[in-house]
């Protein structure tokens, strides 16, 4: 299974629908909340260059937000990258 990180803050819809396309998905996670982390925060916008949450990466790869997951779920291409 491929390692997934996103970053993400407590109070965001967007965040919220990533994180429940990849629950329904079934796979595992790690979730970094960055609301209350400055340190947390840099190091998202360092990996991603962008300062929205959600910011979500697959083995490393920059994926985007939300609707880039979205988009890449619609497309048939998330599955394979999430090995299912």
């Amino acid at each position: 299974m491929p390692s997934i990180e996103i970053y993400c803050s407590n109070f965001c819809i967007y965040c919220t629908m990533a994180l429940q396309l990849l629950d329904r998905k079934g796979v595992a996670y790690e979730k970094i909340p960055v609301d209350r982390d400055p340190g947390r925060r840099a190091e998202m916008e360092q990996r991603s260059q962008r300062t929205s949450v959600p910011q979500i990466f697959i083995d490393d790869r920059h994926i985007g937000g939300c609707d880039d997951l979205m988009a890449l779920d619609r497309g048939g291409q998330l599955d394979p990258l999430l090995g299912i």
